[in-house]
C-alpha cells in the first residue's frame, strides 16, 4: 500500500511547466527567519561540517540535508526550518564539505552517497534529544535514504523521515538531467562544481590533476573523472551504483515519505518506483503530476508549500 493514490499538491496556474516549477522557488522566493547559531564541528578524518542550530528548547530534532551544490541558507531549507520550528521542533540544517563558503581540509568533498558524513552529524547532535527526524532534498533526500537503509534500527531515537525531489537512480537522473532542455541545469551545476574543484587542486594538486578537469564536458565525465575516483570508486558508473538509494529502500526500518514530481527535470522514470512502492510497507511513496525538482510552490507568496506542510504532516501523524 505504501504508493499513496492521490496527492493533494495543485500548482500555482502560472507556474505551468517543471521548468517554471522548478526555477521559480529557487530564484524568486524569498524566506524570512530568524539568524542560526553556526556550530563547526570535526570529521573523524580531520576535516570540519559547519552546522545551523535553530534551538527552542524542544525535545524533538529534525536535521535537514541540502542539494547538489546548496547550503544551508537555501530558500528551500529555510522554509523546511521554519516550518518544522513553528511546529516544536529544534531544527538542525547543515552544509556539506565545501558547501560552507569555505573549502574543506581533505581531498575529498561531498557525494551523493557520503553517509558518514550524515552519521557524524547525527552522532553529535542526537544525545540532547528524545527523538530525531531526518528530512532530505534531491541528493539530500539520497543520502538520507541510503544512511537510513543502512543503519536499519541501529538508532531508535531516529523515528520518522522525509525526501523530497530525489534521484534514487543516480545514473538515469545524470543521464535525464543532462539531455535537451534540462541542460541548462547540468551546465549551471558543473559550472560551480569545476569552479570548486579547480581551487581545490592548488592545495591537492595530485589528487586532482587539473588536466583531468579541462576533459570534463558533462556531469557524467566530472563523476567518471572527478568524484568517483576522488571516493574511492572505478568510475561514475560503480559510484552511480554503489550509492544509488533505490537499491537501499528495502531496509528501511522507519516510516519515510518519499515525494517526487512526475513532471521533476532532473529525475529518471526510474525514480518513481511504483511496483516497488507497493511491495515495501514502511516506505510511503507521493508521486504528484505537477511541483517540479525542489518546488512544490504555493499560491501565495507568503503560503508554506506543500513540500514543507506535507513533511511535517507526514512526521506529526501517527500511522
Amino acid at each position: 500500500m505504501p504508493l499513496l493514490p492521490n496527492s493533494s499538491y495543485k500548482r500555482p496556474k502560472w507556474l505551468f511547466n517543471g521548468h517554471l516549477e522548478t526555477i521559480y522557488p529557487a530564484l524568486f522566493r524569498q524566506v524570512t527567519f530568524k539568524n542560526p547559531h553556526r556550530e563547526r564541528i570535526e570529521t573523524p578524518d580531520g576535516d570540519f561540517l559547519d552546522l545551523d542550530w535553530y534551538k527552542g528548547n524542544h525535545s524533538r530534532l529534525v536535521i535537514i540535508s541540502h542539494g547538489l551544490e546548496g547550503n544551508s541558507s537555501r530558500p528551500y531549507m529555510l522554509g523546511m526550518a521554519q516550518k518544522f520550528f513553528s511546529e516544536g521542533f529544534d531544527v538542525l540544517t547543515w552544509n556539506y564539505r565545501g558547501c560552507s563558503e569555505e573549502l574543506n581540509q581533505k581531498a575529498i568533498f561531498y557525494h551523493s552517497g557520503a553517509t558518514y558524513d550524515l552519521m557524524s552529524v547525527f552522532t553529535h547532535t542526537q544525545k540532547n534529544y528524545r527523538e530525531v527526524y531526518l528530512v532530505g532534498f534531491s541528493l539530500g533526500g539520497n543520502l538520507t535514504l541510503k544512511f537510513l537503509g543502512e543503519v536499519k534500527n541501529s538508532f531508535p531515537k531516529i523515528k520518522k523521515a522525509a525526501a523530497i525531489s530525489v534521484p534514487l537512480d543516480l545514473g538515469g537522473s545524470c543521464d535525464k538531467i543532462s539531455t535537451g532542455q534540462n541542460l541548462m541545469y547540468s551546465k549551471r551545476f558543473l559550472k560551480t562544481l569545476k569552479e570548486k574543484v579547480s581551487r581545490k587542486a592548488a592545495l591537492f594538486p595530485d589528487e586532482l590533476p587539473l588536466e583531468k578537469l579541462q576533459k570534463v564536458k558533462s556531469l557524467r565525465d566530472f563523476d567518471d573523472m572527478i568524484t568517483g575516483p576522488l571516493h574511492g570508486f572505478a568510475d561514475a558508473k560503480e559510484y552511480y551504483q554503489v550509492n544509488s538509494s533505490l537499491q537501499f529502500l528495502d531496509r528501511i526500518e522507519v516510516p519515510t515519505l518519499i515525494l517526487n514530481a512526475q513532471n521533476d527535470p532532473f529525475l529518471s522514470q526510474t525514480c518513481y518506483p511504483f511496483s516497488l512502492a507497493k511491495k515495501l510497507d514502511l516506505v510511503f511513496f507521493e508521486f504528484p503530476k505537477h511541483g517540479g525538482h525542489v518546488g512544490f510552490a504555493s499560491n501565495s507568496a507568503e503560503k508554506t508549500y506543500y513540500s514543507e506542510a506535507r513533511a511535517v504532516e507526514f512526521i506529526n501523524h501517527d500511522l
